[in-house]
């Protein structure tokens, strides 16, 4: 089983059920736009985590490359490559696919993001865990 934590954005996060936080409104999030950044625990230690709209989609992750334990966007909120199809490491170019997190071209070798649970649901995006996949 994967750890659960508090979470907060600023002070825009509001405490929801025991097992849910609110991340952002879902107009923050533009398919193929920034993304919103936010802390969750994990493993204990409070750590970046982030998410983004693809495909009309919202998927999560934490914020840190496979590779080397670097923060993948070069400018806070931008993960997407030129194109706007895959999540780019701005360190050493790791790339992974938007919609599961796997390691699709550079160093990552194979080794996926860690994805959070995400729902949206009337206009509001939450984080509920940890993807156990």
């Amino acid at each position: 089983m994967r750890p659960f934590g508090v979470f907060f954005l600023g002070n825009t996060t509001k405490r929801m059920a025991a097992d849910e936080r609110l991340i952002c409104e879902s107009g923050a999030l533009v398919d193929a736009g920034r993304g919103v950044r936010f802390e969750v625990e994990y493993f204990g230690e409070s750590v970046p985590a982030f998410v983004v709209r693809y495909a009309g989609r919202v998927y999560g992750y934490l914020n840190k490359c496979a590779h080397v334990a670097m923060e993948l966007d070069w400018q806070e909120g931008v993960f997407f490559d030129s194109d706007g199809r895959d999540l780019l490491c701005s360190t050493h170019g790791a790339t992974y696919d938007a919609a599961s997190g796997r390691c699709v071209g550079g160093p990552c070798n194979g080794s996926p993001l860690v994805k959070l649970r995400l729902e949206e649901r009337n206009g509001q995006v939450y984080f509920i865990g940890f993807d156990d996949d």
